[in-house]
């Protein structure tokens, strides 16, 4: 594994490359368990699929990892656990979950990743870390590509112990 992002508080992490988003990813996704639920959250371009494409890399997945904006859904078969990965860019209203198959998943044999579905939060349930990636634009030069802080936010036990598990493994990979 390469070099990882600058931790600013134990929630909280700046990433200067897409390398270093995948890495914290990697981390992440080898602390992952059965039914765990991540919101990923950032405008275009934030870096979700990175993390995601780190994630399951940790997870042991060799496929090439994309974000599911059409298909909605895409299944990643890893060394112990299936990854969801969802992308619900496309959704307007939280009837349309029904169909895209997300709830036949929540909560059973792997963890699920949602890009975008931070407008479903009610639906989506109490068990979850809620990942918002930010773009520093102006933190560089015009051209330049920024960092970005990846902050996570714990709703639940469960979400808790897993940041808290990913700030130790990120401590002890330094």
């Amino acid at each position: 594994m390469g070099s990882l992002p600058e931790q600013e508080n134990a929630t909280t992490y700046v990433s200067a490359s897409a390398d270093e988003t995948q890495n914290l990813g990697e981390l992440l996704g080898g602390l992952l368990e059965a039914g765990d639920v991540l919101v990923l959250t950032g405008d275009l371009g934030a870096g979700k699929t990175q993390l995601t494409k780190g994630v399951a890399r940790g997870m042991g997945i060799e496929d090439d990892v994309t974000s599911p904006t059409f298909t909605i859904e895409m299944v990643y078969e890893g060394r112990e656990l299936p990854l969801y990965h969802f992308d619900l860019y496309r959704l307007d209203d939280a009837d349309q979950l029904e169909d895209t198959g997300l709830f036949d998943v929540l909560g059973t044999d792997g963890p699920c990743l949602i890009e975008w579905g931070e407008q479903f939060s009610e639906e989506l349930g109490d068990e979850r870390v809620d990942v918002t990636i930010t773009r520093l634009d102006d933190e560089v030069a015009e051209g330049v590509e920024p960092p970005r802080r990846i902050s996570f936010a714990a709703r639940g036990e469960r979400a808790e112990e897993l940041i808290q598990a990913l700030g130790d493994a990120a401590a002890k990979a330094r």
